[in-house]
């Protein structure tokens, strides 16, 4: 059995690896696999098809390992990086290293291994270059970070070197993980004193270490009022230490357990839309909704303040209650904290960020939540097109006029607003493209049939527009 894969780098083509018999079982398209290209780097590549037709004109190397249990991306978001790459002239591998958060690209890292055959007789060797031979000795093998902490330089490549001519050590390089999921401490009751005369039994017979006394009473506090209690905001409210905690561990009466758990804090999944349409909203509204029974995408004109983001709201809530997921692409400075927090207001915990602001870790976390399904609807810039929906019913793209939806550099160099009409074919997804000015392209298909059309020509709280006066400044 062999394997195309795709590699995160600007390849002419995707190449082929065999699959070795121990892991034919596992693996599965859309998998990432560990893989030797040229003499000695690795890469994580992702599995775009799995087939028995051996390649011709060379010898297959094997795949060495598979690093994910279950696939990262769906089948569809192979053929849409497929898509990508052929529309705009760019390779798979770099349509991959765009759409992928940073952690799940691994890098090849160099670690030092100790040559045992050197023995442990470092006289012919000079200051820096003995630090780091002794520290091999010692623990037989060193990351590049770590032999910049022992010269305490960044600059350590003709150091290694050196030893490697001197058969000191040898090079090897290994795939570096760089996603870890976020771990808290949470301090639980031994089962035991769930019982409640147990519990009262203990408190009423306690006679010693009254400050472990306090800290047991924080805790229960705590317990009643939070339900889940932390190591760190035991300790803070109760102003305990760690020790007095770790008496009472010692003691059986409590214990501590480490658990993952999100970098981003969620609001409760609660919908909330309170409002009443205006009958010029209500009736762009129904417009859109008879565009969407006949065509996939609808052009939705709506002047600047005509409240084209209320009709927004109530698309989201009636896909939501659908099941279906929802993606809200905004140019990236129009994606501020008050449209977060407008969106928050109404859909709670159901809604997530995904844009350069967070961090790779964060990104992490949402690609996960979103692939699962457990985040309904995804607020981001032309990036979160490459996140791993479940099941997408809606793309909102608005301000579709604006140019930051054009990926500049490097490549892909893709249009997010086209990119997002072409997933929508892959996905079974609808496309709302909202603006008050849109681009001449759109507005010819949706004059020429090829898009719905739904116009919003009322400002909302019948605000005039603002007059215009052309003055010759000649």
């Amino acid at each position: 059995m062999f394997a195309e894969i795709v590699i995160p780098l600007a390849l002419p083509k995707n190449y082929t690896w065999e699959i070795p018999a121990h892991l034919q079982e596992g693996l599965r398209v859309g998998c990432r696999v560990e893989v030797n290209l040229g003499k000695n780097k690795k890469y994580a590549g992702i599995v775009k098809a799995i087939h028995s037709v051996k390649p011709k004109g060379f010898e297959t190397k094997e795949i060495l390992n598979i690093l994910d249990q279950e696939p990262v991306i769906h089948a569809w978001q192979l053929k849409f990086w497929e898509w990508l790459a052929d529309y705009y002239m760019s390779t798979e591998g770099e349509v991959m290293a765009a759409a992928l958060p940073a952690h799940f690209k691994l890098s090849s890292e160099t670690i030092l291994i100790f040559n045992e055959e050197y023995g442990d007789d470092f006289s012919t060797l000079d200051s820096e270059e003995y630090l780091v031979a002794e520290a091999l000795l010692m623990k037989q093998e060193l990351r590049l970070t770590e032999v910049q902490g022992i010269l305490d330089s960044t600059h350590v490549y003709p150091i290694v070197n050196r030893l490697m001519g001197k058969k000191v050590c040898f090079v090897w390089e290994s795939l570096k993980e760089k996603f870890a999921p976020r771990k808290e401490t949470f301090v639980l009751l031994q089962p035991e004193y769930g019982n409640e005369d147990r519990l009262a039994d203990l408190l009423n017979n306690w006679s010693r270490a009254p400050k472990q006394m306090e800290l047991l009473l924080g805790y229960l506090h705590l317990m009643k009022t939070e339900g889940e209690v932390t190591k760190s905001g035991l300790l803070k409210k109760a102003s305990a230490t760690d020790a007095q905690l770790k008496g009472l561990i010692e003691k059986g009466i409590l214990r501590a357990e480490k658990r993952s758990v999100d970098r981003i804090q969620y609001l409760p999944k609660d919908i909330h839309v309170d409002f009443t349409l205006t009958p010029a909203q209500e009736a762009a509204f129904v417009q859109v909704e008879e565009a969407f029974a006949a065509k996939s995408v609808c052009l939705l004109h709506g002047v600047t303040s005509s409240g084209k983001t209320l009709l927004y709201i109530r698309l989201i809530e009636q896909y939501i209650r659908k099941g279906r997921q929802v993606l809200y692409m905004l140019p990236e400075i129009a994606l501020t904290a008050q449209i977060i927090r407008r969106l928050q207001k109404y859909f709670g915990g159901h809604i997530g960020i995904y844009h350069s602001r967070f961090s790779h870790n964060e990104r992490v976390e949402i690609w996960n939540k979103v692939k699962t399904g457990e985040l309904k609807v995804v607020l981001g810039a032309r990036s979160s097109l490459f996140l791993p929906y479940q099941d997408l019913g809606l793309i909102i793209c608005d301000e579709e006029h604006d140019s930051s939806y054009k990926q500049q550099d490097p490549a892909p160099r893709y249009h997010g607003r086209d990119a997002a009409i072409y997933l929508s074919g892959l996905t079974g997804a609808k496309v709302l493209l909202g603006s008050a000015t849109p681009s001449l392209e759109t507005f010819h298909n949706a004059r020429s049939g090829k898009f719905g059309l739904a116009e919003l020509h009322e400002r909302f709280g019948e605000v005039k527009l603002p007059s215009i006066q052309l003055v010759d400044l000649r």
